[in-house]
Parts: C-alpha cells; structure tokens; sequence
C-alpha cells in the first residue's frame, strides 16, 4: 500500500491489534526493568512509585491530589505510595504555605539523589538496548510515543 492509499477497515483492525499486543509486551518488560530500578532506589520500594518520585522530581512539591492526577491513579493509591516512601526517607510532607489545612510531598535530598542514581542506571540500560538503533529511528519512536500518550492524556481529560 503506498502512502497515498486509505487503509481498509480490515487493515486498520490488524494494524491496531498488532500495536496492541506490541505495546503489552513493552509494558510487561518495562515493568521489569521498573522493578529493578525501582529497587536500585530501595529494596522496599515499589515499582509503582518511581513514577511518583519521577513527577515530583519534575513537578516540584505537589499535593496529594495533584501528585494523583498527574500519575492517572487514584488518590488512595497515591496515599498508600506516598506514606511508603516517607517511611524511607524519600519523600516528606509538609504544610502548604498557601493552606495550611494542605499538605504538600516533595522529594527528599536523599530521595532526589537516589532517584538520579536509578535515572543513571535506567538511561545505561536504554542505551545498550538501542545501540543498534539509528538516531533516525529513535527520534521516530520517540515521536510516535509522545503522540500516543498525548492520545491517552485527552482520553482522560
């Protein structure tokens, strides 16, 4: 098929299902590698929760509700991470300074630096993983993943 030619219902479905089961297998193995990054952080954490320490490292001190909105889970969810990784130490609440009935989590100064040790390791895996792959292709995939999670953003808007 050229690039000019509309795709068949039939081709679309096939095209969809074969990203669908490409996608599931990426998570699965992403999630493995979650889990060794996740414990390169501590042995106690959970793989969940690098996401969460990733967001306030990017975000900044954030509440609760906020910091659970931004991962897309639930606020129960975020509560139980949170409480989690306050009792390592890489997290810590504090009053917000615009409502002091609030509280806001940020990372800790020992938290940041193990999650730049994690994001270390995390980057060194990526990048023997892809060594064969040309700055092309990456640039592509790394495209066509940013628009799929912008898809997924409006799906929850």
């Amino acid at each position: 098929m050229s690039s000019h030619e509309v795709p068949s219902d039939a081709e679309r479905q096939e095209a969809i299902n074969a990203m669908e089961e490409q996608l599931s297998l990426l998570w699965r193995r992403s999630r493995a590698i979650g889990n060794k990054v996740a414990r390169s952080v501590h042995p106690d954490m959970e793989p969940g929760a690098y996401g969460l320490l990733r967001t306030l490292q990017r975000c900044g001190a954030m509440r609760l509700t906020e910091l659970a909105a931004e991962i897309g889970v639930g606020k129960p969810t975020v509560s139980r991470q949170v409480s989690m990784l306050e009792s390592i130490g890489v997290v810590s609440k504090e009053v917000d300074p615009s409502d002091g009935r609030a509280q806001t989590i940020s990372l800790t100064p020992a938290g940041a630096e193990q999650l730049a040790a994690a994001q270390t390791a995390r980057r060194r895996v990526f990048h023997t993983l892809l060594e064969d792959w040309q700055d092309e292709e990456l640039a592509e995939l790394a495209g066509l993943l940013g628009k799929l999670n912008r898809t997924y953003q409006k799906d929850q808007l």
